[in-house]
């Protein structure tokens, strides 16, 4: 499938789609708190993102069944919400969600403490935020797109952490998930040259321990194999002439 490039008129609608997803998770943030299951999440996701207009990009997406995945400790990505998964004290919790928009896709991810957690937690949520940034310092037109993997799985390395092998970021517009596909490692290919207009969902997704993962029998749910915590990083990123743009989040902080 090729890399689609888009147009002015594209770009409008997913720069408005990740203004929304980025307030989607400003919101779930301050809601977090011990005590609140994450079906509770799930579901005040869903009122956030309806309230604006848009559709959640998750639900029933190859019949996933909720609107946020709800990730928690040693689970990676793709955590079904659940009524009886009620979040404690020193866990930690990834949030990935994605609206559309006029037709149009944003994906980000955030991991967060559930009140206060470890400093080797927080180490692992920082890093792992950290990759992110050290990857798209080469998110630029004329780079090439494992010039990014390369970055980001040599920062993890650095801290001993397990880069997640079985997953990758992607390509996003139209579709959730478009070409190409995004490596957290370094890959001895170059990969693709980038062009402004490209648009990219680049997610480390970095385990405390080593960086074999399994799913659970709900065929969503993935979970570090040796129950070492994860975090997990996202932001939807427009390619352009010089440096890239982060849709899902313009306030760095």
């Amino acid at each position: 499938m090729p890399i689609t490039v888009k147009s002015d008129r594209e770009i409008e609608l997913m720069t408005e789609a990740g203004r929304i997803l980025e307030i989607v998770h400003n919101e779930l943030s301050r809601a977090l708190h011990p005590g609140m299951s994450t079906l509770d999440i799930d579901s005040m996701g869903e009122e956030i993102i309806r309230s604006y207009g848009c559709i959640p990009s998750f639900l029933d997406y190859n019949g996933y069944p909720a609107s946020i995945c709800v990730s928690v400790n040693e689970e990676v990505v793709h955590g079904i919400p659940c009524k009886t998964r009620i979040l404690k004290e020193g866990d930690i919790v990834s949030l990935d969600a994605g609206v559309i928009y006029k037709g149009y896709h944003s994906d980000a991810a955030r991991t967060y403490g559930i009140g206060e957690i470890s400093k080797e937690a927080k180490k692992l949520i920082q890093v792992t935020k950290e990759c992110f940034f050290e990857g798209i310092k080469y998110a630029k037109e004329g780079n090439h797109l494992f010039d990014i993997s390369r970055a980001i799985g040599r920062h993890a390395k650095e801290y001993g952490y397990g880069v997640v092998r079985d997953l990758c970021g992607h390509g996003i517009g139209s579709n959730l998930h478009e070409a190409p596909e995004i490596p957290n490692y370094e890959v001895k290919r170059k990969g693709v040259k980038l062009k402004a207009g490209m648009t990219l969902a680049i997610e480390p997704m970095i385990n405390m321990g080593g960086f074999e993962v399994d799913w659970l029998d709900d065929d969503w749910t993935v979970v570090a194999r040796d129950h070492s915590l994860s975090a997990h990083y996202e932001n939807t990123v427009l390619i352009t002439e010089g440096e890239p743009k982060l849709l899902t989040l313009t306030a760095l902080t």
